[in-house]
Order: C-alpha cells, then structure tokens, then sequence
C-alpha cells in the first residue's frame, strides 16, 4: 500500500509566523482539502509529522495541539479525505530530540507501526529539515513552494538534501505522485490525474 507522510503547517494548513496555537487559527491552505481526497480514493495512507516546539517552549499545552490535530482529521474526513495517524514533535531544539525534523523518529515510529513499505512511501514537505528526515528513511521526497518552501528552495541545506520534485502546492505533490503511481483512479469513477506543468500546477482540476 502507498503512504505519504504530510508536514502540517505550510502543506496543508497556512504557516504563521506566530506559529498556529488555536483552532480559529488554522487555516486549510487552498486545495489541501481537494488534495487529501484524492490521496483516500486513490488508496493512499496519510500520516502528519510536525514539530510543534509551542509546547516545549510552553506557549500552548499538548492538549491544544490534540484539539487542533482532532479538529483537523474531521474535517478532512467530511470532505472525502482520511489522516490515518499523526505525531508531532513538542520539544524546542535545545532539547536534541530523536523525533524533532530533520531528525526522523516521528517517521521511524510511523513505519514501525504501520509496518510502512518505504520504498513506496512519499514525504511532501515545505522546509529543508522535512526533506533531511525523508533522506535519513529512504523516502521520496516532494518541496512545495507554500509555507516556507519558496524561500527554503534557495538555502544550502537543499543542495545536501534535494527533493525528489519541486511543487507548487500539495495539489501539485499529489499529481506528481499519482504520475508516478500510475494510479488508475477512472476504475474508481474520477480522472486520473497524470502529470503536471513545468512550473508545477496541475493540468487539470482536483477541486
């Protein structure tokens, strides 16, 4: 089976510079909810890695995070889509975690108890330390320019941890993979999805 590993802020919901402490403060970025559909009806697993050093550094309490992370996973289940599993991270840096992205214990947790087939699995992340965790499992790995991958493109940590492919948005990441997969979602009652353009938009609708 398929899984694709999500970072939360920045790829599906939009990043704060005040980091996102409440549920009135997540925003679905536009076409996320589209994207995560169609990741279910194509089979996929989805799994959410975060780091949410907020409750290391005590801004909000773990309970906050959960209420957000509950929140979240109805409301892509209303649209169509599942989030299977989600860990977060809530250590600061100083603390030298194992689960702190770059680091990969969220995803090595995940694997482990989702007996994950990493050769078939995808991380879509928006910060050079997503892309760094994906390379320390073996796992393909997509930018997306929301959140902060527009700026990420150009840091040096990117030329020691390339993505495998640059997109516009988790729309695009999803077009990407379904390319890959070949994914024949037309025996599920839905186009399928084939590639993208140069500049990574999709060539077609999800919504």
């Amino acid at each position: 089976m398929q899984t694709v590993f999500l970072d939360r802020d920045g790829v599906i919901n939009e990043n704060r510079v005040d980091h996102v402490k409440s549920w009135r403060e997540f925003v679905f970025l536009p076409g996320a909810l589209a994207a995560l559909r169609w990741l279910n009806l194509a089979g996929f697993r989805v799994f959410v890695i975060t780091n949410q050093a907020i409750v290391g550094r005590g801004i909000v309490p773990t309970s906050v995070v959960e209420e957000i992370h509950a929140r979240m996973q109805v409301q892509v289940a209303l649209h169509g889509g599942q989030i299977h599993d989600i860990r977060y991270c809530p250590h600061d840096d100083l603390e030298h975690c194992d689960c702190r992205k770059p680091r990969p214990g969220m995803l090595r947790d995940l694997a482990h108890r989702w007996n994950v087939d990493l050769s078939r699995a995808y991380l879509v992340g928006d910060a050079w330390s997503d892309i760094a965790a994906g390379h320390a499992m073996g796992i393909r790995s997509i930018l997306v320019r929301t959140g902060r991958g527009a700026q990420q493109i150009t840091r040096p940590e990117l030329r020691q941890y390339p993505p495998d492919h640059i997109a516009n948005d988790l729309l695009g990441a999803v077009a990407w993979m379904m390319h890959r997969e070949e994914v024949a979602l037309a025996h599920r009652g839905a186009a399928q999805p084939s590639h993208e353009r140069a500049v990574g938009t999709p060539l077609f609708s999800l919504q």
